[in-house]
């Protein structure tokens, strides 16, 4: 299976997919990584120490969709969209243990990154280091005590959604760190992502299906 693949390029950036267990960066020499892959690759074409801002990223055991500016002037305009929460869209797919309180709805947690063990906690508000952050989420399927959920980033924390989900008694099936050690592969997947291009102001949408759903077929 690919590691990654090259979604959609033009000169301005890259729309990147990648498996779930491949990092995005790694500091380990011995284990590959999107970016360090995908600088080899346009050097195998001729394009040699080529500009690659990462816009945002995912989590390792995460699949999906990233983007990847190629030039300066692109990487400012992707990242702001990102940070104001203006155009940039980031919508995921996952499938969890138990069901949200209810079909549809938006979580607000306030959470406290714990480097040491590299997670993220719940807290009450007010806490010492503690961000505020928000997902909407709808119920799209019931089934054998699972449901399938489509989900939308409204902020970008450490770990935000398996740690919301968790704390709402729905843990991501397969999520080691936040649920339960039992429950196969880990089923997230950033599925769709909506955005302008940064030069031409076009509204931008690509999409991806969930291996986890498409393993079900």
């Amino acid at each position: 299976m690919d590691k990654y693949r090259i979604i959609y390029e033009d000169e301005q950036f890259f729309v990147i997919w990648k498996a779930s267990g491949t990092p995005v960066q790694s500091a380990k020499v011995t284990l590959p990584d999107v970016m360090s892959m995908l600088g080899n690759e346009l050097s195998e074409r001729g394009i040699r120490a080529p500009y690659l801002g990462l816009i945002h990223r995912l989590d390792q055991p995460v699949e999906g969709l990233f983007l990847v500016a190629r030039t300066e002037q692109a990487a400012a305009e992707l990242g702001r969209q990102v940070r104001e929460h203006v155009h940039m869209e980031k919508w995921y797919q996952t499938l969890v243990c138990g069901k949200p309180p209810r079909k549809e709805g938006v979580l607000v947690d306030y959470l406290r990154k714990e480097d040491r063990a590299n997670m993220s906690k719940a807290v009450p508000a007010g806490t010492k280091g503690a961000k505020k952050c928000e997902l909407s989420y709808e119920v799209l399927r019931e089934e054998n005590g699972t449901c399938l959920l489509k989900i939308r980033l409204l902020t970008g924390r450490h770990h935000q959604i398996r740690v919301q989900l968790a704390h709402a008694g729905c843990p991501i099936v397969g999520d080691r760190k936040y649920g339960k050690a039992e429950g196969g592969p880990f089923c997230l997947c950033a599925c769709e992502l909506r955005f302008l291009h940064p030069v031409t102001r076009e509204k931008m949408r690509f999409c991806t299906e969930p291996s986890f759903l498409k393993k079900e077929k």
